[in-house]
């Protein structure tokens, strides 16, 4: 019996963390991509994968303003987000100028009163990036039951 209610707990838990993952904003279906999710009492990082296991973007949504300094001089490409108009910015690794990073990006978008996301990019070529840059203006913010809202 006591076997019996383990498993049946184990899977009550699978199914309630298979529901959380619909917080994620929804992918193309053609995209390739997967969501994993981690979500905490005030934030939820959504980071997509590739089939061969590279995370290439990443979305985190909090009730906190994530209060980055993205300065202007930095200001790349401009995007959309969940209906919101943004800037991509380019890393600063302090001066140094590191292999990859012109295919990397990052930006953060205020959504509603205490609603924010973060998201970058790591994409593996500059192609990728501008790809990832399109996909991303076309998510959503799915998550209207989010706990910091």
């Amino acid at each position: 019996m006591r076997r019996v209610a383990c498993v049946l707990l184990l899977s009550g838990s699978a199914a309630a963390s298979a529901q959380q993952a619909a917080q994620c904003p929804s992918l193309p279906p053609g995209s390739g991509l997967q969501w994993q999710e981690q979500a905490q009492n005030d934030f939820i990082v959504c980071k997509a994968t590739t089939a061969d296991g590279r995370t290439v973007l990443n979305v985190m949504l909090t009730a906190r303003d994530p209060a980055l300094a993205l300065t202007r001089a930095l200001r790349a490409e401009k995007g959309r987000f969940a209906g919101e108009d943004l800037y991509w910015y380019r890393l600063d690794m302090g001066g140094r100028d590191l292999p990859g990073l012109e295919a990397r990006r990052i930006t953060t978008v205020k959504l509603a009163k205490n609603r924010f996301a973060q998201i970058w990019i790591d994409a593996g070529d500059v192609a990728e990036l501008a790809s990832l840059q399109q996909l991303t203006g076309g998510l959503d913010d799915a998550t209207a039951n989010f706990a910091g809202k």
